[in-house]
C-alpha cells in the first residue's frame, strides 16, 4: 500500500463510520464526508432511540434473516461477524446487553452512546470527519473513480466509498443522492420500495376503533390470493391507518413487491396456542361461568376491551343474546373471528415511516468480498445503498457493519 493511499468515505451512518474505522486501521489516510451537522443521525433514532446494534444469533440464523440477496453477504458476514461488532464496541468501552430474540443493545439504552463510541474509534484511528460537507457526485474517468465532486470542484482520492443510505427517513439525510451517482456511473438499480414499514388497510373504520391496541403472541399470515407470502408469530399494533408492530414490519419486506400490484389478505390468529377444539372448550368454559349474561358482556376474559365489538361484529352473533342461548354454529363463528381475523392490506406507508429501503444498487455490479464496483475501479459501496435488506432485530445494522468493514479494508489495501 502506498503511503499516499487516500480514501474518501461519503456518509457518516453505520456503514460509513465502520468503513472509515476499517480503512484507517489499515493505514489509509481517511476523510469521512457527512452533509449533516453530526454523524449517525439515522443511527440515533434506530431501535426507538435505543439502537439495536446487532443480533447475537448464530451465522445460519443471521443469513436466514436476510430478505434480499443473502448469498451475497456470505463473505462479508464471515469477514466481520456480529460477534466481531460486539467485541469492537465492548473493547472500546461500550457495555452491551442481549435481550429477547437475541437483540443486542447498549446497556445504557442510549443510541448516542453507540455513536460516541464509534466517533471515539474514528478519532483514535485518525479519521478526518468533515461535517456539513456535501458531495455533489463522483469524479469518474475511463472507468476509474478519481475522487468526489463538490461545489464545482473535485477532491481527488485514490478510493471512494459511497455509504449514503437509501430513501428511508429522509429527514436524517437519506435523500437518494448515492443511488443517482451509481446510476450515472453505469450501475443497475433494482426496484426501490419502503420496507420494515407499516401497512395501510381497507377496513379504515375498524382500525380506527382499534387504534393503539397492541396484541402480543399472535400469528399473522399474509396471502396473495391463496399463496402464502409470510407467516410469523409475535407482536402487532393497530394504528389509525392500518397495522404495524414487529411482526407486520417484517411482513412488509416480504410483501413489498406483491402489494404494489394488488391488495393482499392479512389473517390474524389471536389464539395460536389453542387448536380449534381447545378454543371451543375455552369458550364453553367462559360461557358456563357467565351463563345468564349477555353475549357482549361475556367476552372480557378472552379479548382486550377494544377488540370485543369487532369480534362480536365478525362473529355474527347477536350481542344482546344470552350466553346460554348461543348455538354451536354461533360458537364456530366466534372461533372463526378469533383464529381468522381478516383485514385487506392495500399498500405500504411511505419512506418517511420506513426503517429501511428495499432495493438499491444491484449486487451483480459489486464484488461481494471487497464491495468494489465491477463497473468503476476504485469505487466501493456499503450499507443500505445496496440491494440488501433483512427483517427486524438488528440484522439490517449488521449488514451495514459487515459491508462497511469489507469496503474499508479493501479500499485501504
Amino acid at each position: 500500500m502506498s503511503e499516499t493511499n487516500h480514501v474518501i468515505v461519503i456518509g457518516a451512518g453505520a456503514a460509513g463510520m465502520l468503513a472509515a474505522i476499517a480503512a484507517a486501521g489499515e493505514g489509509a489516510e481517511v476523510e469521512l464526508w457527512e452533509q449533516n451537522e453530526k454523524p449517525g443521525k439515522k443511527l440515533f433514532i434506530t431501535g426507538k432511540g435505543r439502537c439495536n446494534v446487532t443480533n447475537a444469533c448464530d451465522m445460519e440464523e443471521l443469513l436466514g434473516s436476510v430478505v434480499s440477496n443473502s448469498k451475497f453477504l456470505y463473505s462479508s458476514f464471515y469477514g466481520f461477524t456480529n460477534q466481531d461488532m460486539m467485541d469492537l464496541l465492548e473493547q472500546a468501552g461500550l457495555r452491551l446487553k442481549v435481550e429477547r430474540g437475541n437483540r443486542v443493545f447498549p446497556q445504557s439504552d442510549k443510541s448516542s452512546d453507540v455513536i460516541s463510541t464509534l466517533s471515539g474509534l474514528m478519532r483514535q484511528e485518525g479519521v478526518k470527519v468533515r461535517l456539513n460537507q456535501k458531495a455533489d457526485g463522483l469524479a469518474v474517468e475511463d472507468g476509474v473513480c478519481k475522487g468526489v465532486r463538490y461545489g464545482g470542484r473535485i477532491q481527488a482520492a485514490d478510493r471512494v466509498i459511497v455509504a449514503t443510505g437509501g430513501l428511508s427517513y429522509p429527514t436524517t439525510g437519506s435523500t437518494g443522492d448515492g443511488l443517482k451517482w451509481a446510476l450515472d456511473s453505469g450501475h443497475r438499480l433494482t426496484e426501490l420500495s419502503p420496507a420494515l414499514v407499516p401497512f395501510e388497510v381497507k377496513e379504515t373504520e375498524t382500525v380506527k376503533e382499534l387504534q393503539g391496541l397492541s396484541l402480543k403472541n399472535v400469528e399473522a399470515a399474509v396471502y396473495d390470493g391463496k399463496r402464502e407470502l409470510y407467516r410469523e408469530f409475535g407482536e402487532m399494533l393497530f394504528t389509525h391507518f392500518g397495522v404495524s408492530g414487529p411482526v407486520l414490519l417484517s411482513a412488509s419486506s416480504f410483501c413489498a413487491r406483491a402489494i404494489r400490484k394488488k391488495h393482499l389478505r392479512l389473517v390474524i390468529d389471536l389464539k395460536p396456542a389453542l387448536s380449534w377444539e381447545q378454543l371451543d372448550e375455552r369458550i364453553l368454559r367462559d360461557f358456563s361461568d357467565s351463563r345468564n349474561r349477555l353475549f357482549k358482556n361475556a367476552l372480557n376474559h378472552l379479548y382486550p376491551a377494544k377488540l370485543i365489538p369487532v369480534i362480536i361484529a365478525r362473529s355474527g352473533v347477536d350481542p344482546d343474546k344470552k350466553v346460554n342461548e348461543v348455538t354451536r354454529e354461533e360458537r364456530r363463528g366466534l372461533a372463526e373471528a378469533t383464529k381468522s381475523l381478516e383485514f385487506t392490506l392495500t399498500g405500504l406507508r411511505g419512506y418517511k415511516e420506513a426503517i429501511i429501503t428495499q432495493g438499491g444498487i444491484s449486487v451483480k455490479d459489486v464484488n461481494p468480498s471487497t464491495m468494489e464496483s465491477k463497473k468503476v475501479r476504485g469505487l466501493y459501496f456499503a450499507g443500505e445503498i445496496l440491494d440488501l435488506d433483512a427483517v427486524t432485530g438488528g440484522f439490517n445494522l449488521q449488514i451495514a457493519w459487515s459491508t462497511g468493514w469489507a469496503a474499508g479494508k479493501a479500499a485501504a489495501s
